[in-house]
């Protein structure tokens, strides 16, 4: 830890904070085998050498694709996110379904399937890989992106509903449940396949999911937060995992910061189809994150809140006060309130104190209330620092110098 906090609002800094949180991923990660090392503890001991997850093997695409844009003079980047583009494609995808397995094990350079269920939440990140691949001029991945937004399309999307369906087994037959996880992620990646080709109906798909489920499925609660659960008509489901605290990617009750990432997207929504309620609804998402779940005693975010507004996870994670300091600084520049400054040092100061390796680099993945680090696995399925090397590409363009 260190006592001198840099300038966040200059840009250097946080080029500069990138490329620590990189040094600590190469090039310890790769593996000589085939693709990335997922399980790394603290100092970059490798504590699981055969697990491969789908959310982190997409997830090493983007960040070294990112990378080799935001770096061109480390030609290694490019190396890293060609590699990890095979691996996807090579282990990850079954050429007769067209699905990716989420979760494999990788020895000796063969792929053995754990669990070959298909996740929309998954395939999400497929096409966020792609799309990131062919803006680091991967031309090859431009004929996957589109493959695998109809692939989506054909197995998840709900066209009564216009929104898509959660989980299939490995033969696709889909099952009941309904969440926005998947969705806020579909989003994500559909604005960046536009991003990355121009073709309007990823940024067609990125509006209708936005509006249904930050102003439809909004309003089935109190119309300002967004509910993570529901059930195969859409109807909420108020009661899925209330007792289990184990599972990441389906969490009960409330995520603030999941309200700020959906503020995030809507914003960058706003830029390429500048609608009159994209601000508005991406103000008071933060609005209510920061009114329900900061912690005025020992910063930082809490992880979520239930329907009565009070704590039901007290713990701290990385990606819940990353994505929440990219959102402060998105809605700084766009609207030109000091409040969302403000709240962009906060964050940066707690964040710089308590979630920065400053020893080894990357991040801390989870905190407690009182921000003590308890375990010392770093990057565990589906870290590898997608959310924070994210979200200082989101911050630079709205700093000056």
């Amino acid at each position: 830890m260190t006592s001198t906090l840099p300038d966040f609002h200059c840009r250097q800094t946080l080029l500069d904070h990138v490329r620590h949180t990189l040094s600590f991923y190469h090039p310890r990660a790769i593996d000589p085998s085939g693709g990335f090392f997922h399980f790394l503890k603290d100092d970059g001991t490798v504590f699981d050498a055969h697990t491969r997850h789908l959310v982190s093997s997409t997830r090493y695409v983007f960040v070294w694709a990112m990378a080799a844009r935001h770096f061109p003079d480390t030609p290694a980047y490019l190396d890293n996110a060609r590699r990890a583009l095979d691996f996807l494609r090579q282990a990850h995808r079954n050429p007769v379904t067209g699905g990716y397995a989420w979760q494999l094990s990788w020895k000796d350079g063969r792929a053995e399937v754990l669990d070959g269920t298909n996740h929309c939440y998954g395939l999400a990140f497929v096409l966020l890989a792609y799309a990131h691949a062919v803006l680091a001029g991967i031309c090859e991945a431009k004929a996957w992106l589109s493959e695998t937004f109809d692939l989506m399309e054909k197995r998840f999307w709900l066209p009564d509903f216009g929104l898509y369906a959660d989980e299939a087994t490995p033969e696709w037959t889909v099952l009941p449940y309904r969440g926005q996880n998947a969705n806020m992620h579909a989003t994500e990646a559909c604005l960046a396949a536009f991003e990355a080709t121009g073709e309007p109906r990823y940024l067609d798909r990125a509006e209708l999911v936005a509006t249904n489920i930050t102003r439809r499925q909004a309003a089935l609660t109190d119309g300002l937060m967004i509910w993570e659960h529901y059930k195969s008509d859409w109807s909420v489901d108020w009661d899925y995992n209330k007792n289990d605290m184990t599972n990441i990617f389906r969490p009960w009750g409330y995520q603030p910061g999941h309200f700020t990432e959906w503020a995030k997207l809507l914003i960058i929504l706003e830029r390429h189809r500048p609608l009159p309620w994209l601000l508005p609804k991406a103000e008071a998402l933060f609005e209510m994150a920061f009114r329900h779940a900061w912690d005025n005693e020992h910063g930082g975010l809490y992880y979520g809140f239930g329907p009565d507004f009070t704590i039901c996870d007290d713990r701290k994670y990385h990606w819940v006060q990353c994505e929440s300091m990219a959102t402060a600084a998105v809605l700084g520049k766009r609207t030109g309130k000091a409040a969302y400054w403000r709240w962009y040092d906060t964050l940066w100061a707690y964040c710089w104190t308590h979630w920065v390796d400053h020893q080894h680099g990357a991040w801390f993945r989870l905190l407690t209330r009182d921000n003590v680090n308890t375990t010392d696995e770093k990057s565990p399925a589906g870290k590898v620092d997608y959310h924070t090397t994210g979200a200082c590409y989101e911050i630079l363009p709205t700093l000056k110098g």
